[in-house]
């Protein structure tokens, strides 16, 4: 075994020792407050030290302990791979459905994403997602090429006819599919002052997500590209997830056509 995937091996293969090097990372520290942080015994502690002692990681000053600069290189080093794999386990499930030909989209902007996907026994996580984002925002803003379920369409108009900012680009069909849930509904909402919608032709990403921005998150709606049902929400707060979101959307929407709200009825099904 190489010596680096060796000593990659000799913290994994502990969580105490990663605790340990992850409390240090942090800054100075005595034995007990390790202990408390890693829920090591104090043997284990003291072990844990002596390996790092000998491996010139750590160095001591009467009852404190400190990385060393070597300690230091690998401690930034092994926790960014730890993290990084951390969000490649999380975003492993949900991955064929991430935007990766839009422009500008990477795995760093959704490294601290909330994924929301069905767990085994529980089918409604995504949905429920969902509907909480729109429940919480003053703001919505996206687009999307497939018909929700009921409960989220309700979710969003309520928030609408309530007072929140809603500018959504639809493909036709899925503005016609939506105006078939409830006529009388998009009527009202289409009408609002504070409601813009749009229609596109070719949305990007249409064959399997859309997107979405609320007031501080942005969000992918992940789709099955067979039935166009909602199979998982990733989300988050990262500053620049959010500012590509909006950069995006605002291109998307550049290229719509504004839909007069007197005319949303020539959207009803044939």
């Amino acid at each position: 075994m190489a010596p680096g995937i060796e000593t990659i091996e000799f913290v994994a293969r502990s969580s105490h020792r990663v605790g340990v090097l992850e409390s240090l990372h942090d800054g100075p520290t005595d034995r007990g407050s390790l202990r408390e942080a890693t829920g090591a015994s104090s043997p284990t502690v003291g072990r844990i030290l002596g390996d790092f002692l000998d491996h010139r990681w750590v160095e001591r000053d009467g009852a404190v302990y400190a990385l060393t600069p070597l300690g230091e290189f690998v401690a930034d080093r092994f926790l960014a791979l730890r993290d990084a794999m951390e969000t490649e386990a999380k975003l492993r499930d949900v991955w064929r459905w991430l935007p990766l030909d839009m422009p500008g989209f990477g795995v760093d902007l959704f490294t601290d994403a909330v994924v929301s996907y069905p767990g085994p026994a529980y089918p409604y996580e995504p949905v429920e997602r969902l509907s909480h984002l729109i429940e919480s925002t003053s703001t919505l803003r996206g687009f999307d090429s497939i018909v929700y379920k009921s409960s989220n369409l309700e979710t969003a108009c309520g928030a609408v006819l309530d007072g929140m900012t809603f500018e959504y680009v639809f493909t036709p069909e899925s503005l016609q599919g939506t105006f078939a849930w409830d006529p009388e509904r998009i009527r009202e909402v289409t009408a609002c002052d504070h409601a813009s919608v749009f229609v596109h032709d070719h949305l990007p990403g249409s064959d399997r997500c859309g997107l979405g921005i609320v007031d501080d998150r942005a969000g992918i709606c992940c789709h099955d590209p067979e039935t166009g049902a909602l199979v998982a929400v990733v989300d988050t707060d990262a500053p620049e997830a959010r500012d590509w979101a909006v950069s995006t959307f605002e291109e998307v929407k550049s290229e719509a056509t504004p839909v007069d709200p007197s005319t949303v009825d020539t959207f009803q099904t044939p």
